[in-house]
């Protein structure tokens, strides 16, 4: 069978109706990282740039009837996991993982601590995503997170967290997307750590602006839509950190919401079809 135009990749994860985060995201995310986009709901989220109102969560039958619905008519090429939220949820998300051909990259992006700190799973469903992220091809926790999977103190710096991820790659045989996007200073540095210990590190100035919501969702779904398309882990993180920060630079122009606001998801694509056409 001929490789599709566009790599077919699947979001799981909870919705955004401000359309800056979660499955709404995920969905801009893959068009404008050249795939073609489907999403299998998780949690219906009542969410602004301003926070979270109420959650309502489907029942776990009709979690899996979707998932089905995808499997069972779609090739997927790739999938990237979002929210959660329970133990049955985590689950069942795992089974269907376990069903699918080991050559098909699955980028976990835990949520599991907001960025304040907050921890937003009970212990255990926090143990259900950590055992789910074991089996992933990637994984793109902010720092608080990588903490939790690894089951140690937050790393302050950089160099920590890749100290920290570096031994939980090993252990797990999991790759490790490490960002400094929660971190101070000038420079907001991703990198790559394999469970062999090599780290390639992608430089990224930090931009001033306090419109970065759903940027961890949009990273880890540009990187499945990169890999789906068969770029590797390295090709892709390179890729998907540039995209973003394009998308963060040019986020204040959205003028969307009154809190901390959505990026500009289709900023390059905008550019790139206004550069053909001059």
């Amino acid at each position: 069978m001929s490789q599709p135009a566009l790599p077919r990749v699947l979001s799981i994860a909870g919705t955004d109706p401000t359309g800056g985060a979660g499955i709404h995201a995920d969905l801009k995310s893959f068009e404008s990282a050249g795939a073609y986009g489907m999403a299998v709901v998780t949690a219906l989220v009542a969410q602004n740039t301003q926070g979270v109102r109420a959650i309502h969560t489907p029942p776990v039958e009709f979690l899996r009837e979707q998932l089905a619905s995808v499997k069972d008519d779609v090739t997927i090429d790739a999938v990237k996991i979002g929210m959660l939220g329970s133990v049955a949820i985590t689950e069942t998300v795992s089974d269907f993982i376990s069903s699918l051909p080991a050559s098909v990259p699955v980028v976990c992006d835990p949520v599991m601590v907001a960025s304040s700190g907050d921890r937003l799973l009970e212990p255990e469903a926090e143990r259900a995503v950590r055992e789910l992220a074991r089996r992933a091809t990637v994984v793109t926790p902010n720092l608080p997170e990588l903490a939790v999977l690894a089951g140690v103190a937050e790393p302050r710096t950089f160099d920590d967290a890749l100290s920290v991820a570096t031994t939980w790659a090993h252990e797990t045989d999991t790759w490790v997307v490490v960002k400094g996007g929660h971190l101070d200073g000038a420079e907001a540095d991703n990198a790559t750590v394999s469970p062999s210990g090599e780290i390639a590190r992608v430089p990224c100035p930090r931009i001033d602006t306090k419109n970065t919501h759903g940027t961890g969702c949009s990273l880890s779904s540009a990187l499945a839509a990169r890999l789906g398309a068969g770029a590797s882990l390295n090709e892709a993180l390179v890729w998907a950190t540039e995209w973003l920060h394009e998308a963060i630079e040019h986020a204040d122009a959205l003028h969307v919401g009154h809190g901390h606001g959505p990026v500009d998801h289709g900023h390059r694509l905008r550019r790139l079809a206004a550069e053909a056409h001059s």
